[in-house]
C-alpha cells in the first residue's frame, strides 16, 4: 500500500510540476517575444501576434488551448506561433526532470547548499532555454541572459569551492576549459569573420565550460559540432538551405550542454576506452 501511495503522490506531483512549468513557458514566451520586439513584457495582455486582438483568459491556457483552437486565432484564424506550445512543452519538461533530477543530483546536505543548489539548477534550465529559443527562432543571443548565466555559475562554483564539496583544482580546470573554449570560438569567429560562428556563441561558451567543467565541456563540443553537421546535412538534402545557410549554433551548444550534464562522464568514459 506504501509502494502504490508513494507512486501516486509522485505522478500527482509531476503532473502538478508539468503544468506549473508550462505557465511559467506561457510567461516566458512572452518576455521572449515581447523582448526582440523592443516592447514592454511587463505590463499589458496577451494578443494574438498576427491580428493583435487581446486573448481571452480562457484561449490563453498554456497547450490546452492550442489544442482545443488546433493551433489557430479564434479572431483571425491565422496560425498560432509554433514558439508558444514549444516553449511551453520545454518548460514543463525541465521542471519534471528537476523534479525526478533531485532523487539523483540534488543530493547536497550541507545548509544553504541544500536549497540553494535546487534553485541553482532551476534557474540555469531557465536561461537556457530562453537562449535555445531565442536564438533558434531569432538568430540572437543576448548579452543579459548570457552575463545572468555567468554570474550565477561563478556564484555557485564558489560556493562549492569554499564549502569544500568541490576542489580548487577542478575550479581550476573549468577555468582553464573556459578560457580555451573562448579562444577556440573567438577564433572562428574572427578567422570567418562572423559567417561561421556568431560572437553571442563565444560569450556562452564561457559560462557553459564553467558549469561542465574541462571533462564534460570535451563531450559538449564534441557533441555540438556533430548535432550541428548532422542538422546541416538534413536541411541540404531536405532542399530547406544550403551549404553557406546560417544555422543557429547556440541551440546545438545548449542541447550539448544538456546530454553532457546527464551522459557527458560516460561518454567520456566511453570515448576514452576506445582511444586507449
Amino acid at each position: 500500500m506504501g509502494k502504490v501511495m508513494i507512486t501516486v503522490s509522485f505522478l500527482l506531483i509531476t503532473t502538478f510540476l508539468f503544468i506549473f512549468g508550462a505557465i511559467i513557458g506561457s510567461f516566458l514566451c512572452v518576455v521572449i517575444l515581447r523582448s526582440t520586439q523592443g516592447e514592454d513584457w511587463v505590463s499589458g495582455r496577451s494578443r494574438c501576434d498576427s491580428c493583435k486582438n487581446n486573448i481571452a483568459w480562457y484561449d490563453n491556457i498554456p497547450l490546452l488551448s492550442f489544442i482545443l483552437l488546433r493551433g489557430k486565432c479564434r479572431h483571425c484564424s491565422e496560425p498560432i506561433l509554433p514558439l508558444h506550445p514549444m516553449v511551453e512543452v520545454l518548460t514543463g519538461v525541465l521542471f519534471v526532470w528537476w523534479y525526478w533530477g533531485g532523487f539523483i543530483f540534488f543530493k547536497l546536505t550541507q545548509t544553504p547548499l541544500s536549497i540553494l543548489q535546487p534553485i541553482f539548477w532551476l534557474i540555469v534550465g531557465l536561461l537556457l532555454i530562453y537562449l535555445f529559443i531565442i536564438d533558434l527562432n531569432y538568430m540572437i543571443l543576448p548579452d543579459k541572459p548570457v552575463f545572468s548565466l555567468l554570474g550565477a555559475v561563478i556564484l555557485y562554483r564558489v560556493a562549492l569551492v569554499l564549502t569544500g564539496i568541490m576542489q580548487l583544482n577542478d575550479l581550476y580546470w573549468a577555468i582553464l576549459a573556459a578560457v580555451i573554449s573562448f579562444i577556440f570560438f573567438f577564433a572562428l569567429w574572427f578567422f570567418t569573420k562572423g559567417r561561421g560562428m556568431g560572437f553571442g556563441d563565444v560569450k556562452l561558451v564561457i559560462p557553459l565550460a564553467l558549469l561542465l567543467g574541462a571533462q564534460k565541456m570535451l563531450v559538449c563540443l564534441f557533441l555540438a559540432f556533430i548535432i550541428g553537421a548532422i542538422v546541416g546535412l538534413l536541411l541540404i538534402s531536405l532542399k530547406k538551405g544550403k551549404l553557406k545557410t546560417a544555422i543557429p549554433f547556440g541551440p546545438f551548444l545548449i542541447a550539448s550542454t544538456a546530454l553532457s550534464l546527464l551522459w557527458g562522464d560516460a561518454i567520456f568514459s566511453w570515448y576514452w576506452s576506445l582511444i586507449f
